[in-house]
């Protein structure tokens, strides 16, 4: 079925295209990211109200999402995964929003909360909930609320407030927030977030040429200024890896696969940014990193939800892309 314009906007329910678009109304065509509503904080002496405990805590989490994603990693990378559990949605969003299956690969149903949809878990903490049903959400088994729905927080802290519960030592001394590179972190972040992480979305989702234009532009400014640094680093800030690679990741390993065709951010493929490229490898490489990456969650999320984008729901087949592939990333300071 064909449906062109606007008829094509209005053929699918408006929870939907909240839930998957969260666009603004203005006439710019700009696409416009809801805030994230629930932002309590785990601490490590529980004086915010939160206290870092084994078995408290419940991630919520879609494979496909690169917002989810980081979550996943800084789990794992901070040997986590005994003490915070999780739940991984259905790929395919419907006309109710993300839900649980336990019909398809690695996805599972709630067992914890015994919910059909993720909407339901909002709405048991605030009846009548309106705003946007997003992933992560981090869940307190405890007080049977939400924490926290903001992944970049959620990464802080599962970084530093979960120390006395990492698995190893080793894993116990890493840090990806160190003091002496906050600022260098926060500076990265103040443009990879607003140009890449979320330029990509501005690129697919913008309904205006001019939208469009002025979005996938910046990205790819962006992402030549990723290819510089990188020329000269390792990774972002040097040879340590911190968050700011791991929210740079998460957007970069979904980019052939999904935002070049789906997105239409086809200027470049990541494969065509040597250092790039290479640093994706490196990242993905490294232990535990790649069971954390699902490509078919993740083209089969972006091609058959967004069905204004891709209005017959059609995966397409490709590309391959081999991140085992050799690098010589190592080679950086």
């Amino acid at each position: 079925m064909f449906l062109p314009g606007k008829q094509l906007f209005n053929y699918f329910p408006k929870i939907y295209i909240t839930n998957i678009l969260k666009m603004s109304t203005a006439k710019s065509g700009e696409f416009v990211r809801r805030a994230s509503a629930f932002r309590n904080h785990i601490t490590a002496d529980g004086s915010s109200g939160f206290k870092a405990e084994p078995n408290r805590y419940h991630l919520y989490v879609s494979l496909a999402c690169p917002w989810a994603h980081r979550t996943l990693i800084m789990r794992k990378l901070k040997g986590l995964e005994d003490v915070i559990s999780y739940t991984v949605v259905d790929w395919l969003i419907g006309p109710k929003g993300w839900n649980f299956t336990d019909k398809k690969p690695k996805c599972t149903l709630d067992n914890l909360n015994n919910a059909q949809y993720m909407r339901e878990i909002y709405q048991k903490v605030e009846p009548g909930y309106s705003g946007a049903v997003t992933v992560p959400c981090l869940w307190d088994k405890k007080t049977s609320t939400i924490v926290n729905n903001e992944s970049s927080e959620i990464i802080r802290m599962f970084n530093s407030s979960f120390q006395e519960l990492c698995k190893t030592d080793k894993q116990r001394k890493l840090d990806f927030y160190p003091e002496n590179l906050r600022e260098e972190i926060e500076e990265l972040n103040s443009w990879i977030y607003p140009y890449i992480n979320n330029g990509v979305y501005r690129s697919g989702f913008a309904t205006t040429q001019e939208a469009y234009d002025t979005a996938v532009r910046a990205l790819f400014v962006h992402l030549d200024k990723v290819e510089e640094i990188l020329s000269r680093k390792r990774y972002l800030t040097g040879n340590t890896l911190t968050e700011a690679d791991i929210r740079l990741f998460t957007t970069l390993v979904r980019f052939d696969t999904v935002y070049v065709g789906h997105f239409k951010c086809n200027k470049k493929r990541i494969m065509d940014y040597p250092n790039i490229w290479g640093y994706v490898r490196d990242i993905y490489q490294m232990e535990g990193i790649a069971e954390t990456v699902d490509q078919e969650h993740i083209q089969k999320h972006y091609q058959a939800s967004h069905l204004k984008i891709n209005p017959l729901g059609i995966v397409a087949i490709g590309p391959d892309v081999d991140f085992n592939s050799p690098h010589s990333r190592k080679d950086r300071t």
